[in-house]
């Protein structure tokens, strides 16, 4: 069944609209979840800590009896290093632990500091008696049990705050995986779903072209004499050729509106919500009613909070819509072919990141061994602008940058252009994603809404030529621009 321009149209809006719905959802879910994890990971953290405090408190007083022990039995000196070591630092590592568990069983710290008092005093008098030559008497003092009772004391506590510290670990560890495991499932479902907008945009679209292709090759096939009838069809050709350019646009101007909407009542409200606040803070006294608690809280802390929130997710859908306007913009603009020299184009465009590069400890190279070529100066100049801002923008921060730009003529009456840099790389598998609109590779470090790349090919495709990249991980990227000597020779529907 034939496709019309209002079905397509209607079709790819609403596809569109399913993507974005899909994109926001899973950025804001993840976003929420990526926090909870995060959230997750610092109470491990915490947790772990605590734990190991624990532990070197034990062992400490386990070294302390353990040099008391030695001493007594050998009355050599010597045994007594852990014993001495431990009466150092068995304070501060109680103190270690009490602020380590922030206020966590209290009470039991409150049992524990007598308990590691009592062994520490029985093991220094029994250790003074000894050097007092008084052995007997100190062991006699070792047999009424007193250190071993405390001892055991500091050891139960001891393993009971353990205890309960690992079950919370134990606990978070859990709640981390779940978290970990909604994120993927999150991920998974809306990936499912994108995948599928994609394959049924991509159909659509497949579907359409193919109709279009099939009208052209009809127009071909036309009778030379019914010339009537040739231009009837071309301009039908050319009214839906059209109408695919004006597509982009008139899709991001339906969904401006409702936003600018959002933004100007988001505006209002908080114009509204001023007045409001100051109306509360100004009750004295301040009502004892919870209603007014409540609405104060919400005047104070939650719609403003909401408010920041809408306001970011316009701006993001801003910059989505101001992106694709821009490539709208840039495929219906007018080319104009002049004679260019790419090494002035070249050393202008260095000019514009020359203080980035001097920043980075970095070096230009210019090689050009082409003469002039006839092409749209300002589309080159966005072209090689972009990728020379690319290149300063993902540079490595350990070495010094380096950029060089060299041209050099291909086959067929073309020109080759290589931009090549030492900064990040792009992974293997993202070597054709780059291009995609609103695909990013790598660290997402940098702001931007994930179209220069995509900008700079449909340039590069405007004026007749393609663009393609080699890089590695770690070593960096060139991208090799194979443009036409003179674009007119190729490029159709141009101003003269």
């Amino acid at each position: 069944m034939p496709i019309s321009r209002t079905t397509f149209l209607r079709s790819t809006l609403l596809l569109m609209l399913i993507g974005i719905g899909a994109l926001v959802a899973v950025v804001a879910t993840t976003i929420w979840l990526v926090s909870h994890t995060q959230d997750y990971f610092d109470s491990v953290v915490t947790l772990r800590k605590s734990r190991a405090a624990l532990v070197e408190l034990r062992s400490q007083l386990q070294d302390a009896e353990t040099g008391q022990r030695g001493y007594l039995l050998t009355l050599d000196e010597a045994y007594l290093a852990p014993f001495l070591r431990a009466k150092e630092a068995v304070p501060a590592q109680f103190a270690l632990v009490e602020q380590r568990l922030a206020g966590r069983d209290a009470s039991q710290l409150a049992k524990l500091k007598p308990v590691i008092a009592t062994k520490m005093g029985e093991l220094e008098e029994t250790i003074n008696l000894a050097r007092a030559g008084q052995r007997d008497k100190a062991l006699d003092m070792v047999r009424t049990d007193l250190g071993k009772t405390a001892m055991d004391e500091a050891r139960g506590i001891l393993a009971q705050i353990i205890e309960g510290t690992d079950q919370l670990l134990n606990d978070r560890v859990e709640e981390q995986n779940r978290s970990a495991a909604a994120l993927w499932w999150v991920v998974v479902v809306a990936g499912i779903v994108i995948l599928a907008v994609t394959l049924l945009g991509g159909l659509t679209i497949s579907a359409y072209m193919r109709e279009l292709a099939a009208a052209r090759r009809e127009v071909e096939d036309l009778n030379m004499g019914l010339e009537g009838r040739v231009r009837e069809r071309t301009q039908e050709l050319a009214r839906a050729n059209e109408e695919i350019q004006r597509f982009a646009y008139i899709v991001t101007h339906d969904l401006r509106a409702p936003l600018v909407n959002i933004m100007g009542f988001t505006s209002e409200l908080e114009a509204s919500l001023a007045p409001v606040k100051a109306y509360i803070s100004h009750l004295d006294p301040p009502p004892i009613d919870p209603a007014f608690r409540e609405a104060k809280q919400a005047a104070d802390e939650d719609l403003p909070e909401a408010l920041g929130f809408i306001r970011s997710s316009t701006r993001k859908m801003d910059g989505l819509i101001n992106a694709i306007l821009k490539l709208s913009r840039e495929g219906r603009r007018v080319l104009k072919p002049e004679t260019i020299d790419l090494r002035n184009l070249a050393e202008h465009a260095s000019r514009t990141v020359t203080h980035q590069v001097a920043e980075a400890d970095g070096a230009f190279d210019l090689d050009i061994k082409v003469g002039p070529i006839v092409s749209d100066r300002l589309a080159l100049e966005q072209i090689v602008g972009n990728l020379l801002d690319n290149a300063v923008k993902y540079r490595r921060k350990d070495v010094p940058l380096h950029i060089a730009v060299r041209a050099r003529r291909g086959d067929r009456a073309r020109v080759v252009v290589d931009i090549e840099d030492n900064g990040r790389g792009i992974a293997a598998q993202d070597h054709e994603r780059v291009f995609e609109l609103f695909r990013r590779s790598g660290a997402q470090d940098q702001a931007g809404e994930g179209i220069g790349l995509a900008h700079v090919r449909t340039l590069v495709r405007n004026i007749g030529g393609e663009i393609s990249l080699t890089s590695e991980l770690g070593k960096g990227t060139t991208f090799s621009i194979v443009l036409p000597q003179d674009m007119r020779t190729v490029v159709g529907s141009i101003a003269a």
